[in-house]
């Protein structure tokens, strides 16, 4: 709870004093970054890799007597 405090406090200064874009801007490098190397990958190989992951990672029924 302190720590999210802490951070809306720096977000909040950083705001204040007109900082915000220089602060946000490695963020927002990183999310572009992102979304580059994501619009390589075609569709149907994104579509295959989600089945994939969900397949290993989905909730299998409790078995009930």
């Amino acid at each position: 709870m302190i720590r999210i405090l802490a951070w809306l406090a720096l977000a909040g200064y950083l705001a204040l004093v007109g900082l915000w874009p220089a602060a946000a801007a490695p963020v927002a490098l990183t999310a572009a970054g992102a979304a580059a190397v994501i619009a390589v990958i075609p569709g149907p190989a994104l579509a295959l890799i989600a089945a994939a992951v969900w397949l290993k990672h989905r909730n299998t029924p409790t078995a009930t007597a």
